[in-house]
Protein backbone atom coordinates (compact mmCIF):
# COMPACT_ATOMS: atom_id res chain seq x y z
CA UNK A 1 0.00 0.00 0.00
CA UNK A 2 3.13 2.34 0.86
CA UNK A 3 4.60 1.60 -2.57
CA UNK A 4 1.37 2.31 -4.24
CA UNK A 5 1.24 6.10 -2.43
CA UNK A 6 4.79 6.84 -3.43
CA UNK A 7 4.12 5.60 -6.91
CA UNK A 8 0.69 7.69 -6.98
CA UNK A 9 2.98 10.43 -5.77
CA UNK A 10 5.87 10.39 -8.09
CA UNK A 11 3.12 10.02 -11.24
CA UNK A 12 1.25 13.22 -10.36
CA UNK A 13 4.15 15.33 -9.73
CA UNK A 14 6.14 13.92 -13.27
CA UNK A 15 2.25 15.11 -14.56
CA UNK A 16 2.61 18.51 -12.90
CA UNK A 17 6.22 19.16 -14.35
CA UNK A 18 5.05 17.48 -17.74
CA UNK A 19 2.31 20.43 -17.81
CA UNK A 20 5.11 23.28 -16.50
CA UNK A 21 7.23 22.73 -19.36
CA UNK A 22 4.11 22.34 -22.14
CA UNK A 23 3.13 25.40 -20.84
CA UNK A 24 6.54 27.12 -20.82
CA UNK A 25 7.12 26.03 -24.84
CA UNK A 26 4.06 27.33 -25.85
CA UNK A 27 5.13 30.76 -23.58
CA UNK A 28 8.27 30.74 -25.29
CA UNK A 29 6.76 29.91 -28.93
CA UNK A 30 4.56 32.89 -28.34
CA UNK A 31 7.61 35.32 -28.02
CA UNK A 32 9.51 34.11 -30.96
CA UNK A 33 6.25 34.54 -33.25
CA UNK A 34 5.96 38.36 -32.86
CA UNK A 35 5.34 40.17 -35.71
CA UNK A 36 8.14 42.69 -37.39
CA UNK A 37 6.36 45.87 -39.16
CA UNK A 38 9.92 47.24 -40.01
CA UNK A 39 9.76 46.50 -43.69
CA UNK A 40 6.14 47.47 -44.20
CA UNK A 41 6.54 50.86 -42.29
CA UNK A 42 9.42 51.35 -44.42
CA UNK A 43 7.14 50.87 -47.59
CA UNK A 44 4.28 53.20 -45.43
CA UNK A 45 6.37 56.24 -45.29
CA UNK A 46 8.24 55.82 -48.85
CA UNK A 47 12.03 56.08 -47.46
CA UNK A 48 14.85 53.88 -46.21
CA UNK A 49 17.01 55.81 -43.75
CA UNK A 50 20.48 54.56 -44.11
CA UNK A 51 23.74 55.29 -42.17
CA UNK A 52 27.05 55.29 -44.29
CA UNK A 53 30.71 56.84 -44.81
CA UNK A 54 32.29 58.67 -47.01
CA UNK A 55 35.38 58.22 -48.29
CA UNK A 56 37.01 57.44 -52.02
CA UNK A 57 34.76 54.01 -53.10
CA UNK A 58 31.56 54.24 -50.63
CA UNK A 59 30.31 57.73 -51.20
CA UNK A 60 31.71 61.03 -52.22
CA UNK A 61 30.99 63.75 -54.97
CA UNK A 62 32.42 64.83 -57.71
CA UNK A 63 32.04 67.53 -60.07
CA UNK A 64 28.60 67.48 -58.29
CA UNK A 65 27.66 64.49 -59.33
CA UNK A 66 26.85 62.04 -56.58
CA UNK A 67 28.45 58.50 -57.06
CA UNK A 68 29.76 55.75 -54.37
CA UNK A 69 29.96 51.70 -54.41
CA UNK A 70 27.69 52.13 -51.09
CA UNK A 71 25.28 54.47 -52.89
CA UNK A 72 24.70 52.68 -56.26
CA UNK A 73 24.07 49.55 -54.13
CA UNK A 74 21.51 51.49 -51.64
CA UNK A 75 19.72 52.97 -55.03
CA UNK A 76 19.44 49.61 -56.69
CA UNK A 77 17.83 48.42 -53.31
CA UNK A 78 15.31 51.36 -52.57
CA UNK A 79 14.35 50.87 -56.29
CA UNK A 80 13.86 47.20 -55.56
CA UNK A 81 11.61 47.97 -52.13
CA UNK A 82 9.47 50.90 -54.01
CA UNK A 83 10.54 53.83 -51.65
CA UNK A 84 12.96 57.01 -51.51
CA UNK A 85 16.58 56.63 -49.87
CA UNK A 86 17.70 59.12 -47.32
CA UNK A 87 21.31 59.63 -45.61
CA UNK A 88 23.16 59.95 -42.91
CA UNK A 89 26.37 60.36 -42.95
CA UNK A 90 29.36 59.30 -40.50
CA UNK A 91 32.47 58.15 -40.51
CA UNK A 92 32.60 57.04 -36.60
CA UNK A 93 31.52 53.44 -36.67
CA UNK A 94 30.06 54.16 -33.06
CA UNK A 95 28.10 56.47 -34.47
CA UNK A 96 26.43 54.51 -37.07
CA UNK A 97 25.97 51.37 -34.14
CA UNK A 98 24.36 54.38 -31.85
CA UNK A 99 22.20 55.54 -34.84
CA UNK A 100 20.65 51.81 -35.65
CA UNK A 101 20.35 50.47 -32.47
CA UNK A 102 18.46 54.09 -31.41
CA UNK A 103 16.21 53.79 -34.34
CA UNK A 104 17.26 57.18 -36.01
CA UNK A 105 18.14 54.65 -38.95
CA UNK A 106 17.07 51.38 -40.60
CA UNK A 107 20.54 49.97 -41.42
CA UNK A 108 24.23 50.37 -41.76
CA UNK A 109 25.89 50.10 -45.28
CA UNK A 110 29.26 50.04 -45.53
CA UNK A 111 32.23 47.33 -45.60
CA UNK A 112 30.97 46.24 -41.97
CA UNK A 113 32.95 43.49 -40.82
CA UNK A 114 30.95 40.42 -39.57
CA UNK A 115 32.39 40.20 -36.15
CA UNK A 116 30.54 37.84 -32.87
CA UNK A 117 31.28 40.74 -31.03
CA UNK A 118 29.39 43.30 -33.62
CA UNK A 119 26.58 40.05 -33.77
CA UNK A 120 25.46 40.45 -30.18
CA UNK A 121 24.73 44.01 -31.13
CA UNK A 122 23.28 43.88 -34.88
CA UNK A 123 21.99 41.32 -37.46
CA UNK A 124 24.25 40.98 -40.88
CA UNK A 125 23.07 40.66 -44.27
CA UNK A 126 24.55 37.86 -45.98
CA UNK A 127 27.95 39.51 -47.13
CA UNK A 128 28.51 41.70 -50.23
CA UNK A 129 31.99 41.11 -50.67
CA UNK A 130 35.26 39.84 -48.44
CA UNK A 131 38.44 41.11 -47.96
CA UNK A 132 41.47 40.73 -45.46
CA UNK A 133 43.31 43.50 -43.65
CA UNK A 134 46.52 44.26 -44.60
CA UNK A 135 49.59 46.87 -43.42
CA UNK A 136 49.73 50.08 -44.87
CA UNK A 137 53.38 51.45 -44.69
CA UNK A 138 55.62 53.33 -46.96
CA UNK A 139 57.72 51.57 -49.66
CA UNK A 140 61.48 51.18 -49.41
CA UNK A 141 63.48 53.96 -50.05
CA UNK A 142 60.22 56.55 -49.79
CA UNK A 143 61.11 60.22 -49.73
CA UNK A 144 58.32 61.13 -47.01
CA UNK A 145 60.29 58.74 -44.27
CA UNK A 146 60.41 61.87 -41.88
CA UNK A 147 59.55 60.03 -38.80
CA UNK A 148 63.16 58.47 -38.86
CA UNK A 149 61.79 55.43 -37.21
CA UNK A 150 60.24 53.14 -39.96
CA UNK A 151 61.26 49.75 -40.84
CA UNK A 152 59.98 48.38 -43.62
CA UNK A 153 57.23 44.87 -42.37
CA UNK A 154 56.97 42.05 -44.22
CA UNK A 155 57.13 39.17 -41.00
CA UNK A 156 54.43 40.20 -38.68
CA UNK A 157 56.68 39.30 -35.75
CA UNK A 158 58.58 42.80 -36.53
CA UNK A 159 55.72 44.85 -35.30
CA UNK A 160 56.24 44.21 -31.72
CA UNK A 161 57.31 48.00 -30.29
CA UNK A 162 55.35 49.55 -33.39
CA UNK A 163 53.38 52.06 -33.33
CA UNK A 164 50.26 51.69 -35.60
CA UNK A 165 47.53 53.97 -36.09
CA UNK A 166 43.48 52.83 -36.23
CA UNK A 167 40.17 53.92 -36.54
CA UNK A 168 38.66 54.17 -33.53
CA UNK A 169 36.07 51.25 -32.78
CA UNK A 170 36.99 49.14 -36.34
CA UNK A 171 37.99 45.44 -36.41
CA UNK A 172 41.13 46.35 -37.33
CA UNK A 173 41.24 46.98 -33.37
CA UNK A 174 40.48 43.58 -32.23
CA UNK A 175 43.10 42.09 -34.78
CA UNK A 176 46.11 44.09 -33.71
CA UNK A 177 44.84 43.27 -30.08
CA UNK A 178 44.65 39.28 -30.81
CA UNK A 179 48.24 39.81 -33.03
CA UNK A 180 50.12 41.10 -29.97
CA UNK A 181 49.19 37.61 -27.82
CA UNK A 182 49.97 35.85 -31.35
CA UNK A 183 53.45 37.10 -31.97
CA UNK A 184 54.11 37.69 -27.73
CA UNK A 185 54.91 41.37 -28.51
CA UNK A 186 52.96 44.62 -27.63
CA UNK A 187 52.58 47.31 -30.08
CA UNK A 188 51.53 50.94 -29.46
CA UNK A 189 48.33 51.04 -30.72
CA UNK A 190 46.87 54.52 -30.96
CA UNK A 191 42.88 54.23 -31.76
CA UNK A 192 41.84 57.97 -33.98
CA UNK A 193 38.19 58.60 -33.04
CA UNK A 194 38.69 62.08 -35.53
CA UNK A 195 40.13 59.60 -38.45
CA UNK A 196 38.96 56.92 -40.79
CA UNK A 197 40.94 54.43 -42.29
CA UNK A 198 41.77 56.83 -45.88
CA UNK A 199 42.83 59.34 -43.91
CA UNK A 200 45.11 57.65 -42.04
CA UNK A 201 46.05 55.95 -45.43
CA UNK A 202 46.89 59.28 -46.64
CA UNK A 203 48.84 60.32 -43.53
CA UNK A 204 50.94 57.34 -44.28
CA UNK A 205 51.82 58.42 -47.67
CA UNK A 206 52.86 61.93 -46.50
CA UNK A 207 55.23 60.53 -43.89
CA UNK A 208 53.04 61.90 -40.86
CA UNK A 209 52.68 58.49 -39.61
CA UNK A 210 54.45 55.05 -40.23
CA UNK A 211 51.71 51.83 -40.15
CA UNK A 212 47.76 51.90 -40.27
CA UNK A 213 45.05 48.75 -41.17
CA UNK A 214 43.00 48.53 -43.76
CA UNK A 215 40.72 46.74 -45.56
CA UNK A 216 42.74 45.21 -48.27
CA UNK A 217 39.92 46.40 -51.55
CA UNK A 218 39.93 49.75 -50.05
CA UNK A 219 44.07 49.97 -49.96
CA UNK A 220 44.73 48.73 -53.26
CA UNK A 221 42.27 51.65 -54.17
CA UNK A 222 44.24 54.23 -52.13
CA UNK A 223 47.40 52.10 -53.85
CA UNK A 224 46.73 53.89 -57.53
CA UNK A 225 45.91 57.23 -55.63
CA UNK A 226 49.43 56.98 -53.28
CA UNK A 227 52.17 55.49 -55.95
CA UNK A 228 54.38 55.31 -52.55
CA UNK A 229 52.61 52.93 -49.90
CA UNK A 230 52.69 49.30 -50.29
CA UNK A 231 49.42 47.12 -49.20
CA UNK A 232 51.46 43.72 -49.06
CA UNK A 233 51.76 42.54 -46.19
CA UNK A 234 48.60 41.12 -44.25
CA UNK A 235 47.64 40.38 -40.66
CA UNK A 236 44.33 38.23 -41.38
CA UNK A 237 42.49 35.98 -43.32
CA UNK A 238 39.96 36.80 -45.67
CA UNK A 239 36.91 38.22 -43.44
CA UNK A 240 33.09 38.57 -44.68
CA UNK A 241 32.12 42.48 -45.36
CA UNK A 242 28.33 43.46 -44.54
CA UNK A 243 25.36 45.53 -44.21
CA UNK A 244 23.50 45.73 -40.95
CA UNK A 245 20.12 46.23 -39.44
CA UNK A 246 19.28 45.89 -35.37
CA UNK A 247 17.86 43.03 -33.77
CA UNK A 248 14.96 41.22 -34.83
CA UNK A 249 14.17 43.41 -38.08
CA UNK A 250 13.85 40.02 -39.72
CA UNK A 251 11.22 41.72 -42.37
CA UNK A 252 13.98 43.94 -43.41
CA UNK A 253 16.62 41.33 -43.28
CA UNK A 254 14.84 39.14 -45.00
CA UNK A 255 13.88 40.90 -47.82
CA UNK A 256 17.67 42.33 -48.04
CA UNK A 257 19.47 39.30 -48.46
CA UNK A 258 16.64 37.81 -50.68
CA UNK A 259 17.35 40.85 -53.06
CA UNK A 260 21.39 40.86 -51.89
CA UNK A 261 21.53 37.15 -52.75
CA UNK A 262 19.99 37.78 -57.06
CA UNK A 263 21.93 41.12 -57.55
CA UNK A 264 25.44 39.95 -56.88
CA UNK A 265 24.86 37.32 -59.33
CA UNK A 266 23.65 39.94 -62.13
CA UNK A 267 25.80 42.63 -64.31
CA UNK A 268 24.79 45.64 -62.49
CA UNK A 269 26.59 44.51 -59.75
CA UNK A 270 29.72 43.34 -61.56
CA UNK A 271 29.76 47.42 -63.08
CA UNK A 272 29.55 48.67 -59.76
CA UNK A 273 32.31 46.91 -58.01
CA UNK A 274 34.56 47.43 -61.05
CA UNK A 275 33.70 51.01 -61.45
CA UNK A 276 34.79 51.53 -57.87
CA UNK A 277 36.89 49.14 -57.07
CA UNK A 278 38.96 48.08 -60.69
CA UNK A 279 38.87 51.58 -62.33
CA UNK A 280 42.50 52.79 -62.77
CA UNK A 281 41.06 56.54 -63.56
CA UNK A 282 39.91 56.66 -59.93
CA UNK A 283 43.05 58.42 -59.41
CA UNK A 284 41.89 61.22 -61.55
CA UNK A 285 38.87 61.49 -59.31
CA UNK A 286 40.74 62.02 -55.82
CA UNK A 287 43.30 64.45 -57.31
CA UNK A 288 40.54 66.33 -59.17
CA UNK A 289 40.09 69.76 -57.93
CA UNK A 290 36.30 69.06 -57.47
CA UNK A 291 37.02 65.88 -55.63
CA UNK A 292 34.33 66.81 -53.30
CA UNK A 293 35.22 64.31 -50.46
CA UNK A 294 38.57 65.80 -49.80
CA UNK A 295 38.68 69.52 -51.35
CA UNK A 296 34.92 70.67 -50.61
CA UNK A 297 34.33 71.81 -53.78
CA UNK A 298 31.70 71.83 -55.93
CA UNK A 299 32.98 74.07 -58.59
CA UNK A 300 34.87 76.10 -60.01
CA UNK A 301 32.11 78.60 -59.30
CA UNK A 302 31.34 77.81 -55.55
CA UNK A 303 32.66 81.47 -54.31
CA UNK A 304 29.79 83.24 -56.82
CA UNK A 305 26.90 80.60 -55.69
CA UNK A 306 27.62 81.17 -51.64
CA UNK A 307 27.35 84.94 -52.90
CA UNK A 308 24.34 85.05 -54.41
CA UNK A 309 22.64 81.74 -52.46
CA UNK A 310 22.97 84.50 -49.47
CA UNK A 311 21.42 87.17 -51.72
CA UNK A 312 17.95 84.81 -52.14
CA UNK A 313 18.51 83.39 -48.83
CA UNK A 314 19.03 79.66 -49.90
CA UNK A 315 21.38 77.36 -48.86
CA UNK A 316 24.55 77.37 -51.12
CA UNK A 317 23.99 73.54 -51.72
CA UNK A 318 20.71 73.98 -53.23
CA UNK A 319 21.31 76.98 -55.48
CA UNK A 320 24.16 74.34 -56.37
CA UNK A 321 21.95 71.53 -56.67
CA UNK A 322 19.17 73.82 -58.98
CA UNK A 323 22.33 75.02 -61.41
CA UNK A 324 23.94 71.59 -61.40
CA UNK A 325 20.51 70.33 -63.11
CA UNK A 326 20.06 73.27 -65.30
CA UNK A 327 23.55 72.90 -66.87
CA UNK A 328 26.44 70.86 -64.89
CA UNK A 329 28.04 74.41 -64.53
CA UNK A 330 28.53 74.96 -67.97
CA UNK A 331 27.95 78.76 -68.69
CA UNK A 332 28.17 77.86 -72.12
CA UNK A 333 24.97 75.69 -72.42
CA UNK A 334 22.23 76.26 -75.12
CA UNK A 335 18.88 74.51 -74.51
CA UNK A 336 16.72 73.13 -77.28
CA UNK A 337 14.32 76.02 -76.18
CA UNK A 338 16.59 78.92 -76.47
CA UNK A 339 17.57 79.38 -72.63
CA UNK A 340 21.12 79.60 -71.82
CA UNK A 341 23.41 79.58 -69.44
CA UNK A 342 24.15 78.29 -65.96
CA UNK A 343 20.91 79.19 -65.05
CA UNK A 344 19.44 78.03 -68.19
CA UNK A 345 17.05 81.35 -68.21
CA UNK A 346 14.80 81.92 -71.50
CA UNK A 347 15.94 84.73 -73.53
CA UNK A 348 12.81 87.39 -72.24
CA UNK A 349 13.28 85.69 -68.61
CA UNK A 350 17.02 86.81 -69.02
CA UNK A 351 16.29 90.21 -69.92
CA UNK A 352 14.15 90.96 -67.22
CA UNK A 353 16.77 90.04 -64.91
CA UNK A 354 19.37 91.84 -66.57
CA UNK A 355 21.14 88.97 -68.51
CA UNK A 356 22.15 88.67 -72.03
CA UNK A 357 24.67 85.53 -73.90
CA UNK A 358 27.47 87.37 -72.88
CA UNK A 359 27.06 87.73 -69.47
CA UNK A 360 29.82 86.60 -67.19
CA UNK A 361 29.00 83.25 -64.87
CA UNK A 362 28.53 85.51 -61.90
CA UNK A 363 25.71 87.72 -64.16
CA UNK A 364 24.08 84.72 -64.56
CA UNK A 365 23.94 83.40 -61.62
CA UNK A 366 22.76 86.39 -60.08
CA UNK A 367 20.21 86.61 -62.74
CA UNK A 368 18.79 83.02 -61.42
CA UNK A 369 18.84 84.39 -57.73
CA UNK A 370 16.72 87.23 -58.52
CA UNK A 371 14.34 85.08 -60.73
CA UNK A 372 14.15 83.09 -57.22
CA UNK A 373 13.47 86.05 -55.06
CA UNK A 374 10.63 86.88 -57.73
CA UNK A 375 8.81 83.50 -57.80
CA UNK A 376 8.86 83.40 -53.67
CA UNK A 377 7.47 86.92 -53.73
CA UNK A 378 4.70 86.17 -55.63
CA UNK A 379 3.98 82.61 -54.75
CA UNK A 380 0.79 82.97 -51.99
CA UNK A 381 1.89 82.94 -48.53
CA UNK A 382 -0.29 80.05 -47.30
CA UNK A 383 2.30 77.86 -48.64
CA UNK A 384 4.32 78.09 -45.63
CA UNK A 385 6.39 75.22 -44.80
CA UNK A 386 9.67 76.01 -45.54
CA UNK A 387 10.67 72.82 -47.67
CA UNK A 388 7.63 72.76 -49.83
CA UNK A 389 8.11 76.29 -50.01
CA UNK A 390 11.24 75.78 -52.14
CA UNK A 391 9.63 72.81 -54.43
CA UNK A 392 7.20 75.06 -55.41
CA UNK A 393 9.70 77.80 -56.22
CA UNK A 394 11.98 75.03 -57.97
CA UNK A 395 8.53 73.66 -59.57
CA UNK A 396 7.73 77.14 -60.77
CA UNK A 397 11.50 77.96 -62.05
CA UNK A 398 11.06 74.63 -64.53
CA UNK A 399 7.65 75.30 -65.86
CA UNK A 400 6.44 78.37 -64.89
CA UNK A 401 4.18 80.36 -62.10
CA UNK A 402 1.23 79.50 -63.94
CA UNK A 403 1.17 75.70 -64.18
CA UNK A 404 1.99 75.28 -60.47
CA UNK A 405 -0.94 77.10 -59.96
CA UNK A 406 -3.21 75.30 -62.15
CA UNK A 407 -1.76 72.38 -60.50
CA UNK A 408 -2.78 73.93 -56.95
CA UNK A 409 -6.30 74.37 -58.45
CA UNK A 410 -6.84 70.75 -59.34
CA UNK A 411 -5.38 69.76 -56.03
CA UNK A 412 -7.77 71.99 -54.16
CA UNK A 413 -11.16 70.38 -56.21
CA UNK A 414 -9.85 66.91 -55.57
CA UNK A 415 -9.47 67.26 -51.84
CA UNK A 416 -5.83 67.55 -51.69
CA UNK A 417 -3.57 70.01 -49.71
CA UNK A 418 -2.38 72.91 -52.69
CA UNK A 419 -0.19 74.42 -49.94
CA UNK A 420 1.67 71.20 -50.30
CA UNK A 421 3.90 69.89 -53.36
CA UNK A 422 4.93 66.46 -52.15
CA UNK A 423 1.80 63.63 -52.58
CA UNK A 424 -0.88 66.35 -52.88
CA UNK A 425 0.28 69.35 -55.66
CA UNK A 426 2.76 67.02 -57.76
CA UNK A 427 0.37 65.13 -58.47
CA UNK A 428 -1.72 67.18 -60.46
CA UNK A 429 2.05 68.95 -62.05
CA UNK A 430 2.94 64.97 -63.00
CA UNK A 431 -0.54 64.26 -64.99
CA UNK A 432 -0.50 67.72 -66.61
CA UNK A 433 -0.06 65.69 -70.05
CA UNK A 434 -2.97 64.33 -69.23
CA UNK A 435 -6.22 65.57 -70.96
CA UNK A 436 -8.78 64.55 -67.99
CA UNK A 437 -6.69 67.39 -66.10
CA UNK A 438 -5.19 69.93 -68.53
CA UNK A 439 -8.96 70.09 -70.40
CA UNK A 440 -9.95 70.63 -66.95
CA UNK A 441 -12.19 74.44 -66.96
CA UNK A 442 -9.67 75.19 -63.97
CA UNK A 443 -7.17 74.93 -65.98
CA UNK A 444 -6.13 78.15 -67.44
CA UNK A 445 -2.58 77.02 -68.78
CA UNK A 446 -3.06 74.10 -70.59
CA UNK A 447 -1.06 71.47 -71.60
CA UNK A 448 2.09 71.06 -69.68
CA UNK A 449 5.05 68.22 -69.47
CA UNK A 450 4.37 67.69 -65.89
CA UNK A 451 6.37 64.70 -65.78
CA UNK A 452 9.41 67.06 -66.31
CA UNK A 453 8.84 69.22 -63.56
CA UNK A 454 8.08 66.60 -60.89
CA UNK A 455 11.20 64.86 -61.85
CA UNK A 456 13.05 68.28 -62.30
CA UNK A 457 12.19 69.11 -58.15
CA UNK A 458 12.64 65.05 -56.97
CA UNK A 459 16.30 65.59 -58.51
CA UNK A 460 17.31 68.94 -57.15
CA UNK A 461 15.98 68.37 -53.69
CA UNK A 462 17.66 65.04 -53.87
CA UNK A 463 20.61 66.60 -55.18
CA UNK A 464 20.82 68.96 -52.18
CA UNK A 465 21.08 66.31 -49.32
CA UNK A 466 23.59 64.74 -50.88
CA UNK A 467 25.47 68.32 -51.02
CA UNK A 468 24.97 68.83 -47.96
CA UNK A 469 26.51 65.73 -46.44
CA UNK A 470 29.59 66.09 -47.55
CA UNK A 471 29.87 69.92 -49.25
CA UNK A 472 30.79 72.31 -46.58
CA UNK A 473 29.51 75.87 -45.95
Amino acid sequence: MMAYKVFRKITILTTFIVIVLVIGCKQKNKSVVVKDYLLENIKRQGKLVVTTNYNSTDYFIYKGTPMGFQLELLEAFTKHLGVKLELIISNDISTNIDQLTSGKCDMIAHNFTITNARRKVVDFSIPIMQSRQVLVQRIEGSDNDTTGTRKFIRNLLDLGGKTIYIQKSSAFEDRMRNLQNEIGDSMNIIISDTCEAEQMIEMVADGLIDYTISLENVALVNKTYYDNIDVSTPVSFQQNLAWAVRKNSNSLLNELNKWLAAFKETKDYRRIYDTYYRNPRSVNIVHNEFYTNKKGKLSKYDKEIKKYAKMCNWDWQLLASLIYQESHFDPKLTGWSGAFGMMQLMPATARKFGVNRGSTPAEQIRGGALLKIYIDHILPKEINNTEERTKFILACYNVGYEHVMDARLLAQKYKKDPNVWTNNVDFFMKNMSKRKYYEDPLVENGYARGIETYRFVNEVMERYHHYKNIAKK
